[in-house]
């Protein structure tokens, strides 16, 4: 009957499948390279806004982002400055999201 040892490669199959899981792991590579490197850029390239006495999220979203959603700008500086909640302190500087 049939071979029970499953699927056997010659010597240029065995080559061929090679070459392609070092192709596939390199192009995965090298998108999550530049993908990191386009998410991560540097501190110093952020807008800051520094937090004044009575300020909230919403209120520095509209000064600093006008024409942008609300939602999704208190969103995007919560992320960017790692804050959990809705809570700002005067004299706070946070990072802005570049406008693109």
């Amino acid at each position: 009957m049939g071979h029970a040892g499953g699927l056997r490669l010659t010597r240029r199959g065995r080559a061929v499948v090679l070459s392609l899981l070092i192709a596939a792991t390199t192009t995965l590579g090298a998108v999550v390279v530049s993908t990191t490197g386009e998410a991560a850029a540097p501190v110093s390239d952020a807008p800051v806004a520094v937090v004044r006495p009575g300020d909230t999220l919403w209120r520095i979203a509209a000064r600093e982002l006008p024409g942008r959603d609300p939602w999704a700008a208190v969103a995007a500086i919560r992320e960017l400055n790692g804050i959990d909640d809705y809570t700002v302190q005067p004299g706070q500087e946070l990072r802005l999201p570049v406008m693109r």
